[in-house]
């Protein structure tokens, strides 16, 4: 992050014109940029895979390793890798993770939630972590929704929580199949936690992605026009690979089941007033604004207010 200036350095850098040989550069790779937006979009959804850089042991978590299979069941490696920490029987919570990432990047929530009593699944969704590669273009809305759904029915049919009160946990990009999970009225969750997400609009969020350098540009796609065509091409190319229909109607079971949404005042990607903006239309989501926090960060920007929030809220909703 860029670091305060007490003068005018910092102020002046950001808004310093660029070199007549960037520009140059820019308009000379305009042409590229549509091209380069279709690769974005593919690479978002399907990131080279980052190892564990934790596991449940180093957190105090009894963890052990399911392998449930995608609902096709077609092919070898179609299926979902899962830490499951056992506590509590009939109160369960479903822990995905942000885009990029792994299940390894939420242990610290897995955590709290365990020593407060709950069983605690943690899985990667699909072209993340150790579950398997699913390399479709088209209808990942669905898809990613499917990997939620799927951990949730294996723990019913056959992980012995038949009786129990589920539920989901979703991270920036896994927010929305979290929250797009109450289209299924036969997932019967009773709750839902989000942090950093999900947010009323999805071209923006891809836009911001570029702006917080979260995929890899090239200088001479970073730099106008190029810049603004990559980001719009972007944003609506990525929205489309979803196939979703965004937002969701507020009827059913999103006039029923609670929601809290949590986000950094100081989120990049998912601003607050969007994610304000897509709570409104719901009767039971409720926001918690975090303070000095940037995406995805609040377990370490105020931990203590990140878990009272959640715990708080899952205590009321499991009742």
């Amino acid at each position: 992050m860029e670091s305060k200036d007490s003068g005018g350095g910092a102020a002046a850098a950001r808004t310093r014109r660029p070199s007549a040989l960037r520009r140059a550069s820019a308009v000379l790779a305009l042409p590229a940029a549509p091209l380069y937006a279709a690769f974005l979009s593919y690479l978002v959804y399907h990131p080279p895979r980052r190892p564990h850089h934790r596991s449940p042991e180093e957190f105090g978590l009894p963890a052990e390793e399911l392998i449930i299979p995608w609902a096709d069941g077609k092919g070898s490696g179609r299926s979902l890798h899962v830490w499951l920490c056992p506590g509590s029987e009939d109160r369960v919570v479903v822990i995905g993770h942000g885009i990029g990432l792994s299940k390894s990047a939420s242990l610290a929530q897995a955590r709290f939630l365990h020593e407060a009593g709950y069983t605690v699944a943690l899985f990667d969704h699909r072209n993340h972590g150790l579950s398997g590669t699913d390399r479709a273009f088209w209808g990942l809305s669905r898809r990613h929704t499917d990997d939620v759904e799927r951990v949730l029915t294996h723990l019913r049919e056959q992980g012995g929580y038949a009786a129990a009160k589920f539920a989901v946990f979703g991270f920036s990009f896994s927010t929305f199949p979290s929250f797009y999970l109450l289209r299924r009225p036969e997932s019967g969750i009773e709750a839902i936690v989000c942090d950093s997400g999900p947010a009323l609009e999805l071209p923006p969020l891809f836009r911001n992605f570029i702006a917080a350098k979260g995929v890899p540009v090239p200088a001479p796609l970073r730099t106008a026009p190029s810049l603004g065509l990559l980001s719009r091409v972007f944003g609506s190319v990525g929205t489309a690979m979803l196939q979703a229909q965004w937002p969701p109607p507020a009827e059913g079971a999103y006039t029923r089941t609670p929601v809290l949404m949590m986000v950094g005042d100081s989120d990049r990607i998912i601003p607050v007033e969007s994610v304000r903006a897509l709570a409104d239309r719901y009767p039971k989501a409720e926001v918690r604004v975090l303070p000095e926090t940037d995406h995805l960060q609040g377990m370490k920007s105020c931990p203590e207010q990140y878990q009272e929030a959640v715990l708080d809220f899952l205590k009321r909703a499991f009742g």
